[in-house]
């Protein structure tokens, strides 16, 4: 039936070429069009209907009523032009503008993963099955398919295969489908296709050779092997020859001597199947690998019950076959784990080493680097360690060389992996060169090698990442030592060198010795002495060390004007250096004192605002008393009046929208409490509430919890449902202040320390729309470098930042928003202490080439009127305090201390030093007879008049 429609397919595909070309015939190819879509779907319905173990039976058997069907459905559709014609019209063309979409996004980036994916299954659709073998051949270059993607390609060429071409044909897409990964159901269609070619020339040795392969292959699975053995078996069974019985006992006595699934059902088979007794050497081969089977068993349940694509359980399993050692095994388990975990990096990297350093067989070694770096091609390491593997192998040039280019259009997404890639390329060139002759070809070809990396440094990824991928010039400095050890050219060496300090290196000291170093080894004592003299002058990091250098060579082997010269220079430069630095530390007080100075004028002006507050509010809260008492009686509270007043419950005016209050408006009589009563009903809950000692020896098993809302009425009861699902709670001791306030943080007590553990994992869990921080419990007096910030502060190329957002995009938006360039892992949202938005969010994906992919898609996107910044998450590096002690330079003067973090200063680093602290630094040693004055137009605040309720009182009915 697949045959028969792909015939007529084709024939729908030429009227429809030919209808439009007659004048007149606009219906006719219409429905050819619409037939070419009936067909096309018939084509892609077939090819799941001839899959399953009896292709060749189910291609024979087909019923002409089901082509009926078909045809019947096509010229029903061309009969009927109404509403069913437009539908498939507009979806064709739509699908076409899609499909020429794809395209030339393929056109532009060629490692575009899921536009292949999604180009194959439209041009699949539409029934264009040249183009999609051409797309699949071109994804297949690129990248290794997935078991899916093999099987829909089979199934799709199996329906089509007419001769013995045409099989041989498929015989070649298997050989390339079982190279990608271990999968053991490509492995049973592979076999059972085979045996519908029995009848050819030399089909059944092509039967079993399959077979074999894949026992070798994947009959070590301890749950997918069983289905190869068995249809080898019955394979071998259908072959009614006395001589074949053997054959049927090996393959028995082979799968029980392996640990599989459902060992005891094949012996009983076995067991059932032979006349003759089993022999004792099979049975204990079996009983062995039952003994085998239950050191596996935790493993491969452990694998069963996790979701993909449960990396952690492989690695364990991966360890385990580690210490037994059994190669064949081994291998088998990174392959399966490469199935699922294709796109981590540290995976074949650890393959790769193990068949290096193990196993040494080229084709297998080869084979694995190969694909690893099919996978990842993003990751620089990868094709290293393939070139490198290649090298030890034996690879030809000229297949080395092809390999280094395409590494170089991999697409790395760091400046200095394209330097690291240069580096092995040019390391491979050099253990090449006979550097015995003077001048060889491998020895011209490492020369212009070293000059084209230059030149495509500067060229391609310095304007690509806007930095320089090698600021250090390692390259050219690796030149540099290869002239001059292996070559004898010191005049080119020193060229480079030169290039090397004209590229921003002249200032630093280390690049200097270096090159005086090499001079040493293999220059003379003239261009020694003239490199330092121009390190002397040049150096701005550590000028004190190449002086002493080059005072050391005068002193050993230069004259005495050589070595005044050197004294002169020396001091001369250390002088000038010192005078700097000197400068730049008054600078840098300067600044710090400037900033000090408008810090205290905000907290001033702060104060003064505050202050005019209160008095406001007092006034008003006194108005009602200054109407019932007289002036004597104003007096006489004077002397009880407490120097601050706490406001209470009775003192504060009813919400009527003004702060001040209305004279005329009858507000009634205000009960206002005395002042001594006042101060000791604000000092009641001082003396009821108990003191919380805090026991520093059961850190272990107590976190600390803070930043929770100041409103939790019941701290305890609120906080122990949260707690109490990750252990046994002892104790929720909330902090409350000396008036009863809950001041936002408890310290949470548990009995076993793997309780406190699991409560970590509930750090910025929403509590009343704020976010929790729960954190170990360390006394940071004894720890005061201790921090806790549960993210990770380096590079993560898998990780984007995502800055700009609107302040109303939530979780759920932008996850929608990301996960049509890959799959997104977490999404986290930076919010600030009370749980607000920043408009940040981290967003991490399951790798580094989809991160790469939002990168380039996202970044500039608009998101609801708001324009967004997209790049790999790469924090900067935090500065760490200067310790006071390390402040005072010995024998210099006091070095300023650095007030800004690595962003700047921000708005809320203010000093909390108290104001009678800070009054002694502000204004320097004391007077002889006592404090020195205070600053001109301050007046102290010790002298400022107190004013009683009468004065206020006496203030108001001025007015």
């Amino acid at each position: 039936m697949a045959t028969a429609a792909a015939a007529s397919a084709s024939e729908a595909e030429a009227e429809s070429k030919a209808g439009p070309q007659a004048e007149g015939e606009e219906d006719e190819a219409k429905a050819a069009r619409t037939r070419r879509k009936v067909l096309s779907r018939a084509v892609a319905a077939a090819t799941y209907k001839t899959m399953g173990p009896g292709w060749d039976q189910q291609e024979e058997g087909v019923s002409e009523s089901d082509g009926d069907e078909e045809y019947a459905m096509a010229s029903s559709a061309e009969s009927s032009p109404g509403e069913y014609e437009w539908e498939y019209d507009e979806e064709e063309e739509k699908n076409q503008l899609e499909i020429e979409r794809l395209e030339e996004q393929l056109s532009i980036n060629v490692y575009d993963y899921n536009c292949h994916v999604d180009l194959i299954r439209l041009l699949r659709l539409e029934g264009e099955l040249a183009k999609v073998r051409t797309a699949r051949q071109k994804m297949s270059e690129i990248f290794p398919l997935t078991e899916e993607l093999w099987l829909e390609w089979l199934q799709d060429e199996v329906s089509m295969a007419l001769d013995g071409l045409d099989r041989e044909r498929v015989y070649d897409l298997f050989e390339r489908a079982v190279q990608d990964y271990i999968c053991p159901n490509i492995w049973l269609e592979y076999g059972q296709y085979s045996v519908g070619g029995i009848g050819q020339k030399g089909g059944l040795e092509k039967v079993r050779s399959v077979f074999e392969r894949a026992l070798s292959s994947v009959g070590l699975h301890m749950t997918k092997g069983l289905a190869i053995w068995e249809a080898y078996r019955e394979f071998e069974s259908a072959i009614v020859e006395a001589a074949r019985l053997e054959k049927v006992h090996s393959l028995f006595r082979r799968q029980l001597a392996i640990p599989l699934y459902d060992m005891e059902a094949t012996f009983a088979e076995y067991e059932e199947w032979s006349e003759d007794p089993i022999p004792e050497s099979v049975i204990q081969s079996y009983n062995k690998a039952l003994q085998q089977l239950e050191k596996y068993k935790p493993y491969e349940e452990a694998l069963l019950q996790a979701e993909a694509p449960r990396l952690a359980e492989y690695q364990a399993y991966i360890d385990f076959e580690m210490k037994v050692g059994d190669p064949a095994r081994i291998q088998l388990i990174f392959e399966r784990a490469l199935v699922e975990n294709c796109l981590v990096p540290d995976l074949w990297t650890r393959y790769s080493q193990y068949l290096d350093r193990q196993l040494k067989v080229k084709d297998l070694v080869l084979s694995v680097h190969s694909r690893a770096v099919r996978n990842c091609p993003w990751t620089v390491a990868l094709w290293s360690r393939y070139l490198l593997a290649m090298e030890r192998h034996g690879v030809d040039h000229r297949v080395i060389s092809v390999t280094f280019e395409k590494a170089l259009s991999a697409g790395f997404i760091q400046a200095t992996d394209y330097v690291e890639i240069w580096q092995a390329y040019l390391d491979y060139l050099r253990r090449r060169v006979d550097f015995k002759q003077d001048s060889s070809k491998e020895l011209e070809e490492l020369r212009a090698a070293f000059a084209r990396a230059l030149e495509y440094l500067k060229q391609e990824v310095d304007e690509r990442f806007n930095e320089s991928g090698d600021p250090s010039c390692l390259i050219m400095q690796n030149w540099a030592r290869i002239e001059a050890r292996l070559c004898n050219n010191m005049q080119k060496a020193r060229e480079l060198w030169d290039s090397i300090m004209t590229k921003g290196n002249a200032k630093y000291a280390n690049m200097w010795l270096e090159y005086y170093n090499l001079e040493r080894a293999h220059g003379d004592t003239q261009h020694c002495r003239k490199a330092l003299h121009r390190a002397v002058q040049c150096t701005s990091d550590y000028p004190e060390h190449v002086c002493e250098v080059l005072l050391t060579m005068e002193r050993t082997e230069g004259t005495l004007e050589d070595w005044d010269i050197a004294v002169q220079k020396t001091e001369t430069r250390l002088a000038r250096v010192n005078e700097q630095r000197l400068k730049a530390a008054e600078k840098e007080a300067a600044l710090v004192q400037q900033e000090e100075e408008k810090a205290e004028q905000r907290k001033r002006a702060r104060a003064e605002k505050k202050a005019l507050r209160k008095k406001k509010k007092i006034r008003g809260a006194d108005k009602h008393e200054a109407d019932e008492d007289d002036e004597k009686e104003w007096g006489d509270d004077e002397e009880e009046q407490p120097s601050k007043r706490r406001r209470v419950e009775n003192s504060v005016p009813p919400a009527t929208g003004k702060v001040g209050l209305d004279l005329e408006e009858d507000t009634g009589p205000v009960d206002v409490e005395p002042p001594s009563k006042q101060k000791a009903r604000a000092a009641a809950p001082k003396r009821d509430m108990p003191k919380v000692l805090h026991d520093s020896s059961k850190d272990g098993v107590t976190v600390f919890v803070s930043n929770l809302p100041y409103s939790l009425g019941a701290p305890e009861a609120a906080l122990r449902p949260l707690f109490e699902a990750c252990g046994d709670v002892v104790e929720i001791r909330p902090i409350f202040s000396n008036r009863g306030d809950f001041r936002g943080y408890c310290y949470v007590e548990f009995k076993e320390e793997a309780a406190a553990l699991r409560a970590l994992e509930l750090d910025r869990k929403s509590v009343e729309g704020r976010p929790m921080f729960v954190s170990p419990c360390v006394d940071k007096s004894k720890h005061p470098d201790f921090k806790v910030f549960r993210y990770s502060t380096a590079l993560e190329k898998h990780k984007l930042f995502v800055s700009g957002l609107p302040f109303s995009c939530t979780k759920e938006e932008l996850e929608e928003i990301c996960k049509a360039h890959g799959t997104v892992k977490d999404i986290r949202l930076v919010t600030n202490r009370a749980g607000k938005p920043k408009g940040l969010a981290y967003v991490e994906y399951e790798n580094e080439s989809q991160a790469s992919q939002a990168v380039l898609k996202m970044d500039g996107m608009t998101i609801k009127e708001n324009v967004i910044k997209v790049a790999i998450s790469n924090p900067p590096q935090r500065r760490v305090p200067e310790k006071p002690e390390a402040r005072k330079a010995p024998g210099g003067p006091l070095v300023p201390r650095q007030m800004y973090g690595a962003r700047g200063k921000g708005r809320t680093q203010l000093s909390l030093l108290p104001r009678a602290l800070q009054l002694p630094s502000a204004a320097g040693t004391q007077a002889e007879n006592g404090p020195a004055p205070p600053p001109a137009g301050v007046t102290p605040a010790a002298e400022a008049p107190k004013m009683s309720n009468a004065d206020f009182a006496k203030l108001l009915l001025r007015k």
